[in-house]
């Protein structure tokens, strides 16, 4: 997984700084969203599998299969990563871009996983906490998970809160085994 990060890392970058110096970061983060749906498809895997397509076949029929729903900077794009056998790559340039948008715009999209709905007020008071911690703007989504017996678990990219019952729970057999 580290080596696919690795091997992302500067076409993120490149396309990072382009749509910034474009002022287009809304726009490539949307058609790369598209385009990591697209790759993922088991049909369009096949398609880059597939040995005896050239890689600017390959590029020609992944452009062709998305149509009007990409951007000339963006179809480039496109080409540059078949000419280098990394079109598979796009979910992972997808995450580091998104990445680096959010920080370029200092937020984080923090994840609230809890047993039941969170109310408003609460997530709000969470929301703050968080942003102070991290220094940013924090945007909140939150997931209902049943099999928690109570608490929630907060992920905000590699940093997890775990203040879910089970994980308390977790960490005393822990404690207690040791």
């Amino acid at each position: 997984m580290a080596e696919l990060s690795t091997l992302a890392r500067p076409y993120a970058r490149a396309a990072f700084e382009y749509a910034n110096s474009e002022n287009a970061l809304s726009a490539w983060m949307t058609e790369l969203q598209l385009v990591a749906a697209v790759v993922s498809d088991d049909a369009v895997q096949g398609l880059l599998g597939d040995p005896s397509l050239t890689t600017e076949k390959q590029a020609d029929a992944f452009v062709d299969l998305l149509g009007d729903e990409l951007g000339e900077s963006r179809k480039r794009f496109l080409h540059v990563l078949a000419e280098n056998r990394r079109l598979g790559l796009v979910p992972n340039i997808l995450t580091q871009f998104a990445q680096l948008k959010a920080q370029r715009e200092q937020s984080v999209d923090v994840e609230m996983v809890s047993p039941f709905e969170v109310p408003d007020a609460v997530r709000d008071r969470i929301a703050q906490a968080l942003g102070k911690r991290l220094d940013c703007e924090v945007v909140v989504s939150t997931s209902i998970d049943s099999s928690l017996l109570g608490g929630v678990m907060i992920r905000a990219g590699d940093l997890v809160i775990d203040g879910s019952v089970r994980g308390r729970l977790n960490k005393l057999a822990e404690a207690l085994t040791n």
